[in-house]
């Protein structure tokens, strides 16, 4: 498999879930791709939305969307997702999608303000800002420890893995979510995911 990212990007993310259950890939680094050029002519080639992360199977079927790649990946392997027909799989399953349609829009907006509001883009990123960490404080409440979801990882913990570096930052964490910080910082000290955490600058504490 080809995965098409960028080094701290929500590709990131992918990299981390690929690496836990041991599913080989090639990185392609399209650094740069979110302005014209080089880069983004290449991953728009296999994906025309020029979006990361942009994953090509084997077969030359392109998938996107990192929570459709976290449900792919879960059917191929026990253990990134609970077991079907639990409580805790029910759970899994609403956070995923709630991660995706809450938590990355206030990224999608605020990253970008000038694209959405151009009269008042400040405005724009600390509207975004003050919603994401509303969505963090009620996330907070929800883990069971020392993972997400209780004694084992899964997906979730691949999504935090990363996205603690992303605003507000792991300062704002440690303050306002520790435990969400705890599980994060603790799947990130994962030996099978020790080269992705290098490859992608995210300490491991």
């Amino acid at each position: 498999m080809q995965l098409y990212g960028m080094p701290g990007w929500g590709s990131a993310i992918v990299e981390v879930m690929l690496a836990l259950v041991g599913e080989p890939y090639d990185f392609v680094d399209v650094e740069g791709f979110d302005r014209p050029g080089e880069a983004q002519d290449r991953l728009a080639a296999v994906n025309p939305l020029r979006q990361v992360p942009t994953l090509v199977l084997d077969d030359g079927e392109v998938l996107t969307e990192t929570a459709a790649i976290a449900l792919w990946l879960a059917d191929r392997h026990a253990g990134l997702a609970p077991r079907p027909g639990t409580i805790e799989h029910r759970r899994f399953l609403r956070l995923l999608i709630w991660i995706v349609a809450n938590v990355y829009p206030s990224f999608t907006y605020g990253d970008y303000p000038a694209r959405w509001a151009p009269s008042a883009p400040d405005e724009l990123v600390a509207a975004t800002g003050a919603y994401r960490e509303r969505l963090y404080r009620w996330l907070e409440d929800q883990v069971v420890g020392p993972y997400l979801l209780g004694e084992q990882p899964c997906a979730l913990d691949c999504y935090m893995a990363v996205m603690i570096d992303w605003r507000p930052g792991c300062e704002w964490f440690a303050r306002n979510a520790p435990r969400l910080l705890v599980a994060a910082r603790l799947m990130r000290r994962d030996p099978k995911l020790a080269a992705v955490m290098a490859r992608n600058r995210l300490a491991v504490d």
